[in-house]
């Protein structure tokens, strides 16, 4: 995580909330044939633990389960041009939002791959109303059973949460207009409001 504590993002519940609803992460584990990543799909438990499921033919599949991992969430992000700040002699940078959640991976049973697939589904599905929200009911009987064996359902027990919000809070409030006038002018109105924040 970034190293200025202006940029330190430390409220859990909200970097729990920010995690599920971005809804994807990368999980590192560094195991026996050296460090590895996966890309999943993850929910937060109401305990604040990760939940994910992998492809059981994905290759850290074999060593995840007791290991310690981290998962790692994106956020919005922007570069910085310094043609953007009023202070001259500025330098590029980049905006960003991330968070990490470090604990040890466990591997979980079928009937909490179910529970995790259920929810990741009726979390994204319900970001897509009006229409009505797909459910495994709507598939053929027994296809998703069948496709169960596939996948394998891990959880992280989170024991450190650690969140950066870099939005140019080192820059003064003439600098930091600017920044948002111009990320505005790009397209770029979600890195805008960020930097208009208190």
């Amino acid at each position: 995580m970034h190293p200025d504590r202006r940029f330190r993002w430390e409220d859990e519940d909200a970097m729990r909330a920010f995690v599920a609803a971005r809804g994807f992460a990368h999980i590192f584990a560094m195991t026996a044939e050296g460090p590895m990543v996966a890309h999943a799909p993850v929910v937060v438990t109401e305990g604040g633990a990760l939940r994910f499921h992998l492809a059981r033919s994905n290759r850290i599949c074999r060593y995840l389960d007791g290991l310690p991992a981290l998962a790692s969430v994106a956020g919005p992000d922007a570069y910085v041009s310094p043609d953007w700040y009023v202070a001259e002699d500025q330098v590029p940078t980049w905006n960003y939002v991330a968070v990490e959640a470090e604990g040890v991976a466990h591997m979980l049973d079928q009937p909490a791959l179910v529970e995790q697939l259920d929810t990741l589904s009726a979390t994204h599905e319900a970001a897509l109303a009006p229409k009505p929200a797909w459910t495994r009911a709507k598939m053929s009987a027994g296809r998703f059973e069948a496709m169960l064996p596939a996948i394998i359902c891990f959880e992280i027990r989170v024991l450190r949460w650690r969140g950066t919000r870099k939005f140019s809070q080192n820059k003064p409030a003439g600098d930091r207009a600017s920044l948002a006038t111009a990320l505005d002018a790009s397209g770029r109105r979600d890195m805008a409001a960020l930097v208009r924040a208190p």
